[in-house]
């Protein structure tokens, strides 16, 4: 919801940011790398050790880096193909790496249920499920917009899972997951039901190579 409502109200905060990269002689590109390898970074090192609040920020603050290419790459006219595929690529990546390191300190620093590690992978699992189904329908022509739980509100629930519970707040991290669980299962309904209901859902499609 928020990456269809929150944009505009972003761009306030982020394009003298943007300008600013673009001045110093930085692209897009090199931009969503550096954010991608930072916020990978950020979260393997700090949530397995339990430095939380740390990771939650830090990564928080990384993130930007993902409007922040997309709007340098607007202020100099324009995005390219490989440029959008590289974003998506990097996302994927860092959704995985804060998923995969919150399972881990919940196995090894937290003693949690086996329940609740469950539910971590099966939301790692979910969250590029959500990406997916729209980048594969839009790539056959399919209008796939919103969904209850997208990137930012996935980023808003974990990362603020982290930060209370490194403040002290009791089972946090779980909290948010479950409520990530339920999220993402609806919003991969809701993305299939956009899919399945846009008029050109029935268009006949080329077989891949090979078959």
């Amino acid at each position: 919801m928020l990456s269809v409502h929150g944009r505009k109200p972003a761009a306030v905060a982020v394009e003298p940011v943007a300008k600013g990269l673009l001045r110093i002689g930085l692209t897009p590109n090199a931009t969503t790398i550096a954010g991608t390898a930072l916020t990978m970074l950020t979260a393997m090192v700090l949530i397995p050790t339990g430095h939380l609040v740390w990771a939650a920020v830090l990564s928080l603050f990384f993130a930007a880096f993902d409007m922040v290419d997309g709007t340098m790459a607007r202020l100099r006219g324009g995005g390219t193909a490989f440029g959008a595929t590289l974003d998506a690529s990097c996302d994927r990546l860092t959704d995985g790496a804060l998923f995969g390191s919150i399972a881990m300190w919940l196995i090894y620093v937290a003693d949690a249920a086996p329940v609740n590690v469950a539910v971590c992978l099966a939301v790692t699992v979910l969250s590029p499920t959500i990406s997916y189904i729209k980048a594969r329908g839009e790539a056959g022509g399919l209008k796939i917009v919103g969904g209850l739980v997208e990137r930012p509100e996935r980023l808003i629930l974990s990362l603020g899972g982290l930060a209370l519970e490194g403040f002290g707040v009791p089972n946090a991290v779980v909290v948010s997951l479950w409520i990530l669980l339920v999220g993402s299962v609806i919003t991969v309904v809701q993305r299939l039901m956009f899919a399945g209901r846009d008029e050109g859902a029935d268009a006949k499609v080329a077989p891949p190579a090979g078959a």
